[in-house]
């Protein structure tokens, strides 16, 4: 896991925000040596998984986005 999937901040007020992102207080599971049960998946947690990759995709687009803006080859002025 990448850190700044557990922290984002918000470009515009430069704080901490909530983005579709890993929530901690919802982590509450803590596994033990003599927990040997596969855990099964709730509908809640695939849904969280969802956002999280949806987030995390358009991310990589807005970062794709900003740098082909920042290597794109100049436009020449007509002469």
């Amino acid at each position: 896991m990448i850190l700044r999937e557990l922290f984002y901040i918000d470009p515009d007020t430069r704080r901490t925000a909530n983005d579709l992102r890993y929530e901690p207080s919802r982590d509450l599971a803590t596994m033990r040596r003599s927990n040997t049960r596969k855990t099964r998946l709730t509908l809640r947690q695939i849904n969280e998984l969802r956002k999280s990759s949806e987030a995390h995709i358009l991310e990589q687009e807005r970062e794709l986005e900003f740098i082909e803006a920042m290597y794109k080859t100049p436009t020449a002025p007509p002469a």
